[in-house]
């Protein structure tokens, strides 16, 4: 069996390793992958595995990403540390996902649980968290406390997203700001990923907002913003391509 780690924090994928070959010592890892960047190219170049253990957030967005530009024919079991939502409907429509940090018993059960699985199976798996991933409705607007009851905030008005000091904020286009009660983790996946990106751990900008782009040292890339003098937001070198690819869409 010929396995695919994308994982990209060294310890966990070390765990995976090390689990692996004590529950499947005729397997190979052939491969440990860190991005949505590294995967798409390695894919792209290489035959299709018999398995891919894939970490549902990597550093540079989510790995749905990964599937909705590779057509992946092989069984996928997903890891996360993240016990939310969208992985409750994984259960359902991947092969298998399994909770941070990934202990023998469950990785043991979810291999039992492939090999018994009928290959139409897997396919039809696969095809559904496709349609899953793809038909997810984006986040339209937000509900937020306004002195003693409530008002809405289209996201049509919002220029970026910023985090602070734990505070999630949007800057709106008329120059003022609200505060969002949601982490900045939880609003990439809300939000509609063909106009907003997750330049950092600090901003999400729309691409409507964006008035210029330098390149950086190192291979990054400084994104200015319209109407925001002053604020430069640093792209790292992982992701300056995907935010070119996404721009270039």
């Amino acid at each position: 069996m010929k396995i695919v780690i994308i994982e990209d924090e060294k310890p966990n994928a070390d765990r995976l390793i090390r689990l692996i070959s004590g529950i499947k010592p005729q397997a190979t890892i052939i491969s440990v992958l860190e991005s949505i960047s590294d995967s798409l190219a390695w894919f792209s170049a290489n035959a299709m595995p018999d398995l891919v253990m894939m970490d549902v957030r990597l550093s540079d967005g989510l790995s749905f990403e990964i599937l909705a530009n590779i057509k992946l024919t092989c069984p996928i079991i997903f890891t996360t540390a993240y016990d939310e939502y969208a992985v409750r409907a994984f259960k359902y429509n991947s092969i298998d996902y399994l909770l941070k940090p990934v202990e023998p018993e469950e990785l043991s059960a979810a291999f039992l649980k492939l090999e018994n699985l009928p290959k139409e199976d897997v396919t039809v798996k696969l095809e559904s968290l496709l349609s899953f991933v793809s038909l997810k409705e984006h986040r339209t607007r937000f509900l937020l406390p306004y002195r003693d009851g409530f008002k809405t905030l289209p996201v049509s008005e919002i220029t970026f997203f910023y985090s602070e000091h734990k505070i999630t904020r949007a800057r709106l286009h008329n120059g003022t700001e609200e505060v969002i009660p949601l982490k900045m983790d939880e609003l990439e996946e809300q939000l509609d990923k063909k106009v907003f990106f997750r330049a950092n751990r600090q901003y999400i900008i729309h691409i409507d907002a964006i008035e210029q782009i330098y390149n950086h040292f190192n291979s990054k890339l400084v994104v200015l913003i319209k109407d925001n003098p002053g604020l430069q937001i640093i792209v790292s070198r992982e992701k300056a391509g995907l935010l070119k690819s996404w721009i270039d869409y």
